[in-house]
């Protein structure tokens, strides 16, 4: 029987996301789940294309509401940001 991590392994998970073929959405969208659970932070990254990205949080400085710079995230929202960005990175390198 064949476990996640050995179609992990099958689908080139550790080295590259698999690249989408016409007409074989299914098992892309499947293969790229298991790339992405694969990454450090795997479950934010997924969570992050089937949830869409983070919502900055906004500050009032000065009488004036912005959204927090990077550096003022706390240390969830950071790897949440971060992870956004391999989200949109995993699937620009598939397509």
């Amino acid at each position: 029987m064949t476990t996640l991590v050995d179609k992990a392994i099958l689908s080139g998970a550790n080295n590259r996301p698999p690249m989408l073929e016409k007409d074989m959405y299914d098992s892309w969208k499947s293969g790229m789940e298991l790339y992405m659970m694969n990454r450090q932070h795997g479950r934010m990254i997924l969570e992050s294309v089937e949830n869409g990205p983070l919502i900055w949080p906004l500050i009032e400085e000065n009488r004036v509401t912005r959204p927090k710079k990077y550096s003022e995230l706390s240390a969830t929202e950071a790897i949440q940001a971060d992870c956004d960005i391999k989200a949109t990175n995993i699937i620009l390198q598939g397509l």
